[in-house]
């Protein structure tokens, strides 16, 4: 195995950003609606993203930073990313989220690069838009197949992590495919699934 990609939210991390974001304005349980139908699959994810990105409007972009750098990371992350790097295996994260808080999640946990969307700022507020490079379903399979290609990394070399239905696109490029505490729709399309609350269970399975 040369490279292992993991999903972010409720899988490196204890919860969905997004969720926690709302929680200052009153929106928690709003978002976190949209954001379970969606991980289900029962939402096209671009319009899912869409819908809940514009509920955050007017947030303070100083808010998101201090939410984002305080958000609970799953149990075994640390250990499990730095055991996997001293095996030689390339560790990124893709993220239907933001690069406010997997950038900042790099630094704390140590993975090599993460790929994630943008909330736009205006005024040091949120507008309630946002770019970037996970905004579709497909994505994540997408940048995985692109990111083989600049490595030389086979699907064969590959294991994906996630919980959610945005993360079947990876699965269709790596061999080991982890469903980890996941929704039915990816458990369906795993082939290893992990239901205890621990990332260091993923290293049994990793030669």
């Amino acid at each position: 195995m040369r490279l292992c990609v993991f999903d972010f939210d409720s899988t490196l991390m204890d919860g969905e950003t997004i969720d926690f974001l709302a929680k200052p304005l009153g929106l928690e349980e709003k978002v976190a609606e949209i954001t379970e139908m969606a991980m289900r699959g029962e939402l096209d994810f671009f319009e899912s993203l869409i819908t809940r990105v514009k509920l955050l409007e007017g947030l303070e972009e100083q808010e998101v930073d201090r939410i984002c750098h305080n958000l609970p990371f799953m149990p075994g992350a640390k250990e499990t990313i730095k055991t996997l790097k001293q095996k030689g295996i390339k560790v990124v994260v893709f993220s239907g989220g933001f690069r406010n808080a997997t950038s900042y999640a790099r630094e704390i946990l140590g993975f090599d690069a993460d790929f994630s969307n943008i909330l736009h700022t205006k005024n040091g507020k949120l507008t309630g838009l946002v770019g970037g490079e996970m905004m579709f379903g497909f994505s994540k399979g997408d940048m995985l197949q692109r990111l083989q290609t600049i490595l030389g990394v086979s699907p064969a070399q590959t294991m994906a992590i996630g919980d959610g239905a945005n993360d079947a696109s990876m699965f269709a490029h790596a061999e080991k495919k982890v469903a980890f505490c996941a929704k039915e729709i990816l458990k369906r399309q795993a082939n290893i699934i992990v239901d205890r609350k621990d990332l260091r269970e993923i290293l049994h399975y990793v030669e």
